[in-house]
């Protein structure tokens, strides 16, 4: 299983990532100096949002056509789905 999803940063920024174990992830991103070097500097992040998908392909896939939202777009599906 996959995962694609959306993190809010410390700074209020957003950031769109794809992982095969969204918990480990997590941590990395709040914890490790494994994290995206994106949001180690803007910790802590918090999940938002998160979809999930049955090969890489797709969460890839989902994950680069969120990149491309606005913000606005992003919030809004936050908005219509819970976690």
């Amino acid at each position: 299983m996959y995962f694609t999803y959306i993190l809010e940063c410390a700074d209020q920024s957003l950031y769109v990532g794809c992982t095969n174990d969204l918990e480990r992830r997590m941590k990395q991103h709040n914890d490790s100096k494994w994290g995206a070097h994106y949001t180690k500097t803007r910790r802590p992040v918090t999940l938002l949002y998160h979809e999930t998908f049955s090969t890489l392909r797709e969460a890839r896939q989902r994950e680069t056509e969120l990149k491309g939202w606005r913000r606005e777009k992003k919030f809004a599906l936050v908005a219509s789905k819970s976690i």
